[in-house]
């Protein structure tokens, strides 16, 4: 006997409701303006016809100021499974159509459970952030539901990689969610992010702003180094996505995608020397110097507009994921700031957990000094990058390329906070100081009292230099492995991480360190 055709149509017609969220001319006034649809989003986001959706039929359960009477078709919020590239990836994408995308109970429920399920089968999850914020009809128990996707979110660190889009409004406590992920992705003029907006701001305050100054994509990515990527469109923003992806393992326990078919050898790579500068006080970009030592068109930056003084992000070494983290002398001399020691800890922490080899390029003049960078605690902020370093027992090799000095040498990941291999060019110099700070300080009578007080102190720093703040003088105490051309760095750093990623480390057991916040 055939199957109940009206238990069929009834299916059809609950499954198009759904589809629909707030309706077909919502839809297209979206879609009008440039702006996917939740449902664009998801599906636009995995391989054609593997999104399996999770929760289509849940429905609010809030009986107070007119609710009764109202359907929100899957509560606002559409969650479930797709491939990306072949790997299964969970997914939450709030909908705006439907109630302005606002959080409630079951929208929240939706969201902890395929945040669970992503943990246990050990899958990314995606987050598009697109909301008006909490459900004021459904009162405390919109507050509790996001505490309980913050919870989740915490729970997922570390264990799988969580990536945020915020695709529209993005308020108040709804922001904390995005900032507890890996990775935020801003989709530029469409998408803000804030806790408390302009008006708020001046009612409690007095001082007057715009939302394009606190809560914009551009503010975040240069000011407040809340996000990590300014997307230029919703399909832009799924392209970083997919992107980001392809560099990150699935979970904690798995290694990242390495293309170890590439064969290895010890070839010399001499273009890389046009861009080294004879003169060591002109600074070199380290953008340049990434480009010829990783595979050709592989490395992607990350939070390239905030902390420019160092550069962070992904890269692949003859096939092999690594993450890369480089002080860039273009900027800011390349020196270690409060934001720059956030930026750099942050992402070394990131590759540590999902077990991503980090390389260090090093060529930084220390620490940056000054009344408000001791006075915002430089001396906290600088601390976590030695942490991070530190407490990381993935594969670590660093490179020296020029300068390499005090403290910040240190916290560059030097042999003596856990590098693996550490090689020099013959360019570096190692030292407490620069040789000409040095000097000042070491032969400050001789200089004083010499005929040429000038060409004394030059003679003198240059000897300092060659003496004291050679490479040489590392090499021969162990803290550097070996004195390189730049001509070998790519195959050098290649062959050493190939034969570093069976590398094992064990630490005494611990709940966890008390990075310095």
């Amino acid at each position: 006997m055939p199957i109940d055709k009206k238990k069929m149509d009834q299916l059809a017609t609950k499954r198009r409701k759904a589809v629909v969220g707030g309706g077909e001319d919502k839809l297209k006034a979206r879609r009008d303006k440039g702006i996917m649809t939740a449902r664009d989003r998801v599906l636009s986001l995995y391989q054609p016809n593997t999104f399996q959706e999770v929760g289509m039929h849940v429905q609010h359960q809030c009986h107070n100021f007119g609710m009764e009477t109202k359907e929100l078709p899957a509560d606002a919020v559409i969650t479930g499974v797709g491939y990306v590239d072949g790997r299964p990836v969970a997914v939450a994408s709030q909908d705006f159509t439907v109630a302005g995308g606002s959080l409630g109970k079951m929208h929240a429920y939706k969201m902890c459970e395929i945040m669970k399920y992503a943990s246990k089968a050990g899958m990314p999850f995606i987050a598009f952030n697109d909301s008006g914020g909490a459900r004021i009809q459904e009162g405390v128990e919109s507050l509790s539901g996001y505490g309980q996707v913050f919870f989740r979110n915490v729970l997922l660190s570390g264990v799988v990689p969580q990536i945020a889009v915020i695709a529209g409004p993005c308020a108040g406590g709804a922001a904390y969610s995005p900032a507890l992920m890996d990775f935020l992705i801003m989709v530029k003029e469409q998408a803000n992010m804030f806790i408390c907006g302009p008006d708020v701001i001046q009612a409690v305050t007095g001082q007057k702003t715009t939302m394009a100054e606190i809560g914009s994509a551009a503010a975040h990515a240069t000011t407040s180094g809340n996000i990590h990527f300014v997307a230029d469109s919703d399909e832009h923003a799924l392209q970083i996505v997919k992107r980001l992806l392809s560099y990150l393992p699935s979970n904690n326990i798995m290694d990242p995608p390495h293309e170890l078919d590439t064969k290895l050898s010890l070839t010399k790579h001499p273009s890389i020397e046009q861009f080294i500068p004879a003169d060591p006080k002109t600074p070199l970009d380290v953008l340049q110097i990434i480009g010829k030592i990783f595979d050709a068109g592989s490395f992607f930056e990350v939070q390239k507009d905030f902390a420019k003084n160092i550069v962070v992000g992904f890269a692949r070494l003859k096939g092999m994921v690594v993450g890369v983290v480089a002080n860039q002398p273009n900027f800011k001399a390349g020196v270690l700031d409060i934001d720059a020691s956030d930026k750099g800890a942050r992402f070394v922490r990131f590759c540590n957990v999902f077990n991503i080899p980090i390389i260090t390029l090093v060529d930084v003049p220390g620490f940056l000094p000054g009344v408000q960078q001791e006075k915002g605690g430089i001396i906290r902020h600088g601390a976590k990058m030695l942490f991070a370093y530190a407490a990381a027992t993935v594969p670590k090799l660093t490179l020296i390329l020029r300068k390499a000095y005090g403290g910040a040498y240190l916290a560059m990941c030097s042999k003596d906070m856990g590098a693996d291999f550490v090689y020099a060019w013959p360019t570096a110099e190692i030292a407490v100081m620069g040789a000409e700070g040095a000097v000042k300080i070491l032969y400050k009578e001789k200089i004083k009292s010499a005929a040429d007080p000038k060409a004394t102190e030059a003679e003198l720093v240059n000897d300092y230099r060659e003496t004291f703040a050679s490479p040489y003088q590392a090499a021969s105490t162990g803290m550097v492995d070996d004195v390189i051309e730049p001509a070998e760095s790519r195959m050098i750093l290649a062959m050493s991480l190939r034969n570093t990623l069976s590398k094992r480390e064990s630490r005494p057991p611990k709940k966890h360190g008390n990075i310095p916040l």
